[in-house]
């Protein structure tokens, strides 16, 4: 019997041959490698990323807090429009998990502190620490006297006309008069304040602390009130991140159409009125 010719046993020469399957992919739009690689970099993103994020989300929850300056009664160490970043675990109860990580410590002499006001529920003020438990002051016309040493304030400032025979010579001569919110003394200090003078000086009790502002004659302070418990206090101013030309009467003012107004203000005027000189200023 003849042999098949090979023509016989392939596939007819009339059957299209099936198109060659391609396993590349098609190129994106925009010249990458499709979606296909989109996820891995989408993936070392998030990766990368989250963990900072989420360190930076904490530490600004609950180690730094942002606060505006609203008066000037710490001129010119702050001035009002000051926008500040405090440290809101320097002057925390320690923890024996944290201690090694976190710079706990007590206020000192000279710190600038923001705490909670001691009259006022719910405000916030900025003062410096002028004298810690255990400290002996007075003031003879103007000047402050630390357990009986003259203090060397180059921060403080005084103004012209404005002394007050009790209050610069504080405690000697009493306190002013009680006359109204943020005037005169309270009522509650002018009469707790002789059981903590000794021999002509204000004894500072424990877990409390005498502060004032540095501009002195237009500062509502310990010398009005009293002093500040322990537990009142929030933190330690660190730097200056912006800095804006306001009023103080706008930053006090609990009128919502008038913050609105300040609000656009600072909106329109935020290139013109920003003191850029500040920026960044570590608060001393």
């Amino acid at each position: 019997m003849p042999k098949a010719s090979k023509a016989s046993r392939s596939a007819p020469a009339t059957q299209p041959a099936q198109p060659e399957k391609t396993t590349k992919r098609q190129a994106s739009p925009n010249g990458g490698q499709g979606s296909g690689q989109a996820r891995p970099l989408a993936d070392n993103f998030i990766r990368v990323w989250a963990p900072t994020l989420i360190t930076a989300l904490f530490i600004i929850t609950f180690n730094v807090q942002a606060f505006e300056i609203p008066s000037g009664s710490m001129e010119k160490t702050l001035l009002v429009g000051d926008h500040v970043l405090v440290d809101r675990t320097r002057f925390s109860p320690a923890t024996s998990w944290a201690g090694p990580i976190l710079p706990y410590r007590h206020p000192r002499d000279g710190d600038v502190v923001v705490f909670m006001s001691v009259i006022t529920p719910d405000l916030h003020l900025v003062k410096r620490v002028i004298g810690v438990p255990g400290d002996r002051i007075h003031l003879v016309n103007q000047v402050v006297y630390r357990n009986g040493v003259a203090l060397k304030e180059p921060y403080a400032e005084h103004t012209a006309g404005m002394q007050s025979p009790e209050i610069d010579n504080f405690p000697r001569l009493g306190v002013p008069q009680p006359c109204g919110p943020d005037c005169g003394a309270t009522p509650q200090w002018a009469s707790a304040l002789s059981q903590y003078v000794q021999h002509g000086d204000l004894v500072v009790p424990p877990h409390h602390y005498f502060v004032m502002g540095d501009n002195r004659e237009d500062s509502y302070d310990s010398r009005y009130w009293g002093f500040v418990p322990e537990r009142n206090l929030i933190g330690r101013p660190l730097l200056i991140y912006w800095s804006y030309k306001a009023h103080e009467q706008d930053q006090t003012t609990i009128s919502l159409s008038r913050r609105m107004r300040s609000f656009f203000s600072e909106l329109i005027h935020f290139p013109f009125r920003s003191r850029w000189g500040r920026t960044l200023h570590l608060v001393r």
